[in-house]
């Protein structure tokens, strides 16, 4: 998204649109448009059409036509203010798109995604549906919401030729619904067949259902039409309280009645996933009514730990940097509120957002592209080894540039050492600074020339005053104007002496058919069966320490879960009664090093379930 001056650090370069302390948009080293949340595990995953900047041959940037939208990008967060950015799915494979890398190689175009997770024969599958422009929608799958992605059919899943699609305008914007009993259901269509017809406009009927049949990748039957009053596009569904809500962009043609204001969401409900449906209301005001800068209107609805969001877009980055926004879309969240009745309140889109809702542990890996805001950087696809499927590093570094994250929980104890994968042909530093880009300098770590921009060294450094819970800014500094070098994760190191570190088991990896989290007793995990299980990767300077695990049981019983380090079965707590408890194991012997830390249960007779709370540990 551009370079920017050389300068001091005490003049850092400034974010472009999303400013430290605010949550939207999501991200703003790159555009992201009509997004579409998935939870997992966890995490949100944000998937969105790729949104890029197009010129004209004078160099200008031109108004969107969308002729670049033949990928997917995808974000996650575990807490709503700090991003990962994964890289991108190059979903168009015709005409050599995505450098002849295209999955799908029939589309030309992979428009407004939607995922969806289904436990097929014991196993969790992803399914991610893809608009070809307005012609039809294609599905890719994988074994994770990161990839890598697979085309299963070779074609497209749905065209005009499918039945029940006759009289779709726009075939396109898919939206996907697994129901509590395993069936799919898809969910698309959009435009008005005939603009200058009143009736046409009022009741386009150019929304569909179909019924996806047990491998989500074929159709079941036929399509059933969704007879949504002034239809336009961006079908969205999700399910609260029984109810299925079908929502929808409402057009902008002609003159509406004031229930259907244009260029709003609007909303129907069922007792049916494939209807009838019966229009509601609106809940979400075009962007302009917060923005000052409109455009189309694209959402979803999701739940994430109990709480109701709607995810949409806005051109809010693009207006930052333009001045204008030419129709360039970025991924914002806010609260979505159901009445009691089951409708839905008004939405208030802002650049607030959502405030965090869960700290960042640093004693883990973190990589580097998890974002809370920056200034001046991009994100690439890595060569780096040893990272995570779709692993991204941070590049485009130059003097002044920095990246930070929220809510970073050093502990009392603090942090003693930081360390970095940096890859570079020059060499800089990275400023370790608390709460602000000029706050407390805890430390410098010395990038040197590593041979390359893609070849990777681990450096490290020690740190001070890295105590209690603050915003962490790494800043770069350099010589030069160029690019000073490619960052590919960071990680803390706890200082030796006195406290403890604590991870809440809310923030693990859960694994197993039936693990989930819980707030009460606490905010935690329940680990109702054998091999349910919570886990994390923590670095161990030292092989020998006293460990606490507070917990519960469900009952009455005793409740055990097994703590395992590396692989090893290292003791095991035990839980009686309902009443929250701290066991404690000391002198654990373990790995040094970055270690697998699990919780897990092995010993369950189905008379109780282990419920987590934290687990701390100190020399």
């Amino acid at each position: 998204m551009g370079c920017m001056p050389i300068m001091s650090v005490f003049a850092a370069n400034s974010a472009i649109a999303k400013q430290p302390g605010k949550s939207n948009p999501l991200m703003d080293h790159k555009l992201g448009a009509d997004p579409f949340a998935l939870t997992y595990n966890g995490r949100v995953y944000v998937y969105m059409s790729s949104d890029a900047y197009v010129y004209n041959s004078d160099g200008s940037v031109k108004d969107n036509d969308f002729s670049v939208l033949n990928k997917i990008n995808v974000i996650s967060s575990a807490d709503m203010v700090n991003w990962t950015d994964h890289t991108p799915v190059p979903v168009a494979g015709a005409n050599n798109s995505n450098n002849g890398q295209g999955i799908a190689k029939w589309a030309s175009l992979s428009w407004a995604p939607s995922v969806a997770v289904k436990k097929i024969n014991g196993v969790d599958k992803f399914f991610l549906y893809f608009a070809n422009g307005a012609s039809g929608i294609g599905v890719l799958t994988a074994n994770s919401p990161v990839g890598p992605w697979t085309d299963p059919l070779g074609k497209a899943l749905v065209t005009t030729s499918t039945a029940g699609m006759s009289g779709v305008t726009w075939l396109f914007d898919p939206a996907v619904l697994v129901d509590d009993d395993g069936n799919g259901y898809l969910y698309c269509g959009g435009g008005i067949p005939n603009t200058s017809d009143p009736a046409s406009i009022a009741n386009p009927r150019t929304a569909r259902v179909l019924k996806l049949g047990p491998d989500m990748t074929s159709i079941a039957g036929s399509a059933t039409t969704i007879d949504a009053p002034y239809m336009f596009e961006d079908s969205g569904i999700h399910k609260y309280n029984g109810k299925y809500y079908y929502s929808y962009c409402i057009n902008f043609s002609g003159t509406h009645p004031a229930a259907y204001p244009a260029g709003e969401i609007g909303y129907m409900v069922s007792n049916s996933p494939t209807g009838p449906f019966t229009y509601v209301g609106h809940f979400l005001k075009n962007p302009y009514t917060f923005f000052g800068v409109g455009g189309n209107n694209h959402h979803a609805v999701f739940n994430f730990n109990n709480q109701w969001y709607v995810v949409y877009h806005a051109q809010t980055v693009s207006k930052a940097q333009l001045g204008d926004g030419k129709g360039y879309r970025s991924p914002h969240i806010n609260k979505l509120v159901h009445n009691a009745d089951g409708t839905i309140q008004e939405v208030q889109g802002n650049m607030d957002g959502i405030a965090q809702i869960a700290n960042l542990n640093p004693y883990t890996r973190v990589e580097a592209e998890t974002i809370g805001w920056n200034a001046g950087i991009g994100t690439e696809a890595t060569q780096a080894a040893g990272g995570p499927v779709s692993n991204m590093n941070v590049t485009n570094i130059h003097n002044g540039d920095w990246v930070a994250v929220g809510n970073v929980d050093f502990g009392s104890g603090g942090a003693k050492t930081f360390k970095a994968n940096v890859a570079s042909s020059t060499g800089g530093k990275i400023e370790i600074r608390l709460d602000s880009v000029a706050g407390t300098l805890a430390g410098t770590l010395n990038v040197p020339s590593t041979g390359g921009t893609q070849t990777w060294k681990e450096v490290e450094t020690a740190v001070s005053n890295a105590t209690g819970v603050h915003r962490l800014f790494l800043v770069f500094t350099g010589s030069g104007s160029g690019q000073l070098f490619n960052f590919d994760y960071w990680q803390f190191a706890a200082n030796a002496a006195g406290t403890g570190n604590r991870v809440e088991a809310e923030d693990m990896t859960l694994s197993g058919t039936y693990a989930g989290k819980i707030t009460s007793p606490f905010n935690g995990v329940a680990l109702y069966g054998n091999n349910d299980a919570g886990s994390f990767s923590q670095y161990f300077a030292y092989d020998t320490h006293t460990i606490s695990i507070r917990g519960a049981s469900s009952n009455s019983s005793t409740a055990r879960v097994d703590l395992q380090i590396g692989g090893t079965t290292v003791g095991s707590v035990y839980f009686t009664g309902t009443t929250p408890t701290v066991q404690t194991l000391t002198n654990v012997v373990h790995g040094t090093g970055a270690q697998e830390v699990k919780l897990i249960v092995t010993t369950d007779n189905g008379t109780w379930d282990t419920y987590v709370d934290y687990i701390e540990w100190s020399l």
